[in-house]
C-alpha cells in the first residue's frame, strides 16, 4: 500500500522513550521506505531536540508528537506498532489490553538483548536485578504470550544493531522477523559537529547510577587524557543524565573540553570528517558507534575504570 493510499490508522506508529529508540525508528522506517508517525515520550530534554533534528534532516515522520502516560488514543488507532522499550509497564499494559497487527521492537540499547532471551523463555520477563510487583509480572506474561503469537504469524521483528548476537538471532525459531540496523540513514544525512581534535570520550551515567564513585569516574578521565599523543583537547561529550555539578568538575581538568551537542552521538558523530579515537566506557553507544561510523577509520574502545 502506498502513502498516498494510507489512512492514519494504516501508518505504522513508533511508540519510543529515549533518543536511540527513537533514531533506531527512523532508520526502520528509511530501510522499508515507509512513513511513519511517532509518539515520543518526554523523558528529558535530549527527546525533543532529537525529534526536531531528525524532522530537520528529512526523517520519515508524519508527524512527531510528544506525550505523557500511555498514548492510548493513537495506540487503538493505528495497528502496526514500532517499539521502543519491550520491558516497560506501560507497554505491558497497552500489548495486554490491545490487539496490534504486528509489532517491530527497536533498539534500546543492549536491553535488547536481554529481552531476546526474555521472548524466548530464559529469562524472566523483568529488567535484570529488578524486583517487580505482581501486577507487572502478570502484565509481562501476557504481553510475552502475544507477542510469541505474534511471531508464530510472522508478524512479530526485531530492528537491531545487535543482529548477529546469538540470543538475538535465535529468535527466528520463534517465527521473529530479525532485520539490522545498520545506521545506513544517519550516515546518509550526517551533519557533521566542529569537535577541537580527533579524540572523543562519551560520557558516562555511571556516576548518576552509583556504579562509580565521582573521584574514581574523574581519575578515569585523567588517564584517558594523559595516554594519548595527540596535544588537542579531548572533545567530552556528555551523557544526557550527568548532572550539572559534575560536569562542572569534568570541565576544570587540563586537556579536556566539554562539547555539548543535545543529540545522541550516533547524530552528533555520523559523518566525521577525521577519523576519530573514541573512548568510553562499556555503554550501548560505545556498541552503535562502530556500526554508525563502519568505514570512516575511526576507532572506538571500551575501558573499564579502575
Amino acid at each position: 500500500m502506498t502513502d498516498a493510499a494510507r489512512t492514519p490508522g494504516d501508518l505504522p506508529l513508533a511508540w519510543v522513550e529515549s533518543p536511540l529508540q527513537l533514531l533506531c525508528a527512523a532508520e526502520f522506517a528509511a530501510a522499508h521506505g515507509l512513513r511513519i508517525r511517532v509518539a515520543f515520550r518526554l523523558s528529558g530534554p535530549q527527546m525533543s531536540a532529537t525529534a526536531a533534528e531528525l524532522l530537520q534532516r528529512g526523517a520519515p515522520f508524519v508527524r512527531a508528537e510528544p506525550y505523557y502516560g500511555v498514548p492510548w488514543g493513537l495506540l487503538a488507532e493505528h495497528r502496526d506498532w514500532i517499539v521502543g522499550d519491550g520491558f516497560s509497564g506501560q507497554f505491558r499494559s497497552a500489548m495486554s489490553a490491545l490487539h496490534p497487527r504486528t509489532v517491530t521492537l527497536v533498539d534500546d540499547g543492549t536491553m535488547s538483548i536481554h529481552l531476546a532471551d526474555a521472548l524466548a523463555g530464559r529469562v524472566d520477563y523483568a529488567r535484570p536485578g529488578q524486583h517487580e510487583s505482581v501486577l507487572k509480572t502478570v502484565l509481562g506474561g501476557l504481553a510475552r504470550a502475544r507477542m510469541r503469537r505474534l511471531a508464530r504469524r510472522g508478524r512479530l521483528g526485531m530492528f537491531t544493531a545487535f543482529s548477529d548476537h546469538p540470543s538475538i538471532a535465535g529468535l527466528t525459531e520463534l517465527g521473529v522477523q530479525v532485520r539490522t540496523d545498520a545506521f545506513g540513514w544517519v550516515r546518509a544525512h550526517a551533519k557533521p559537529i566542529a569537535l577541537p581534535g580527533s579524540r572523543v570520550v562519551l560520557g558516562s551515567a555511571a556516576v548518576v547510577d552509583g556504579a562509580l564513585e565521582p573521584e574514581a569516574y574523574l581519575d578515569w578521565l585523567r588517564s584517558v587524557v594523559a595516554h594519548s599523543d595527540d596535544d588537542r583537547p579531548a572533545a567530552y561529550l556528555p551523557h544526557r543524565r550527568e548532572a550539572d555539578g559534575m560536569l562542572t568538575r569534568v570541565a576544570a581538568l587540563p586537556g579536556v573540553e566539554i562539547v555539548r551537542t543535545g543529540l545522541p552521538v550516533e547524530l552528533a558523530l555520523a559523518g566525521t570528517a577525521e577519523p576519530l579515537e573514541i573512548v568510553s566506557l562499556r555503554s550501548t553507544a560505545a556498541l552503535t558507534l562502530r556500526r554508525v561510523l563502519a568505514g570512516s577509520g575511526s576507532r572506538v574502545r571500551i575501558q573499564v575504570a579502575a
